[in-house]
This record gives C-alpha cells, structure tokens and sequence, in this order.
C-alpha cells in the first residue's frame, strides 16, 4: 500500500498527495523523463491508456529539465492527469524505483496491483485493461 505521498506539482506551486488518487478506479503512476529513449517507445501507450474512463495517469517526471519535459510533452501529447516533479529522485525512491520508465498500478484503496519495470508494452496495456475492467 501506498502511504504518505507528497509530491511537487509539474506547474503549479501545490503538493499532490493520497487525496488526489481516492476519487478514481485506479491510477498509473509513470515514473519518466524527456531523456529517456525508452520512455518516447512506451509513449503511445500512456497516449492510449489515457482515454480509459476508469483509469487516471500521473506522470511523474524523473531528474528532468522542465523546459525539455514541456518540450517533449507538447510535441508526443500529454497522456497525464496530473503532473509531478522529482527533481532529485528521492520521491522515486520511496516509491521503490530503480530506473525509468517504471509504472506503478493502484486502486483507490492505494493498494498496488502491478509494477512494470521498463517500457509499456502492449500486452501490458492488455493486462491493464484487463485489471480494471
């Protein structure tokens, strides 16, 4: 389970925390970052999850420049909900990270369901659809 999340809003001068996860199905939490190559690969597939009604994305964007994440964000869309930043990777950590692109499923009890440690297939997309259906 989940506990004690405080995260720095992308934009905004605001923390994001558990309450922001308690009205929805389930939410993926995607750990990513403008220069990771493997993160533009599983792109599309945040872009498709995305459109799920009982699904909502938080991108949680890793060690990043935020000028190069807009960048990347507005030139392959936004498939994010909400918008944190991990400037220093502690955040990442907590949640249990190693390396990105990572993804955490949860409900809304924030228990978690899966982790996927690389790149959104698409028969992790399939699994996906699969657990919240």
């Amino acid at each position: 389970k989940i506990k004690g999340i405080q995260l720095d809003h992308f934009t905004d001068n605001r923390k994001i925390s558990e309450k922001d996860f308690k009205s929805n199905g389930f939410t993926l939490i995607n750990f990513w970052a403008s220069w990771c190559a493997p993160c533009k690969i599983e792109h599309p597939i945040l872009m498709k999850l995305s459109k799920i009604k009982n699904l909502s994305i938080l991108g949680i964007n890793f060690k990043d420049n935020n000028t190069q994440a807009k960048k990347f964000l507005s030139e392959l869309g936004n498939p994010y909900d909400l918008l944190a930043k991990d400037k220093n990777g502690k955040h990442s950590v907590k949640f249990g990270i190693y390396g990105i692109p990572e993804s955490i499923l949860i409900n809304k009890e924030l228990m978690i369901i899966q982790k996927f440690v690389g790149p959104l297939s698409v028969d992790d997309y399939n699994n996906i659809i699969k657990i919240i259906e």
